[in-house]
């Protein structure tokens, strides 16, 4: 899930679902991983730089059923129609800002609660209900349980 916030206003967020390979392209972005070979975002900012452009910007413009639409933004108001993970994660690696339009905000936001937690460093479980704490300790006992076999195509007798 990438999660985009409002800096000022009502700092609301924006729940964008990415998959796997679009969320490590954004954590590699963000901790400035250097890859041997360019990846696809690496690849990207390297032929925007060759063609002698420079990104500015990061936009989302739109949500249009379902499906969120994001532009980046080059200089000489040049715009290129791009995947929100994918132009967030150009947008990282070049250091520009982020923007969403106000329509799309208001059409998509969503509430967004972190629990305090001293032990976790301020996020966490802990601070659930006592029947959600529990929940989390089943589900964690499960996992801890759980053997290739129970992943058979037979269902259990």
């Amino acid at each position: 899930m990438l999660l985009l916030r409002e800096t000022v206003g009502e700092q609301r967020w924006l729940a964008i679902s990415i998959g796997v390979p679009e969320a490590n392209a954004l954590v590699a972005a963000h901790e400035h991983v250097e890859h041997a070979r360019p990846d696809s975002i690496e690849l990207i900012g390297h032929v925007v730089e060759a063609l002698g452009r420079q990104v500015q910007r990061v936009q989302v413009i739109a949500l249009d059923e379902g499906v969120f639409l994001a532009d980046l933004i080059l200089d000489g108001s040049v715009r290129v129609s791009a995947r929100p993970s994918d132009a967030v994660a150009v947008g990282i690696r070049a250091s520009v800002p982020i923007e969403v339009h106000e329509t799309v905000f208001d059409a998509a936001s969503v509430e967004v609660n972190f629990a305090a937690d001293s032990d976790s460093g301020g996020l966490g479980p802990t601070a659930l209900g006592p029947s959600q704490d529990q929940e989390i300790a089943t589900f964690r006992e499960r996992l801890e349980n759980i053997t290739p076999e129970d992943f058979d195509d037979n269902p259990p007798e």
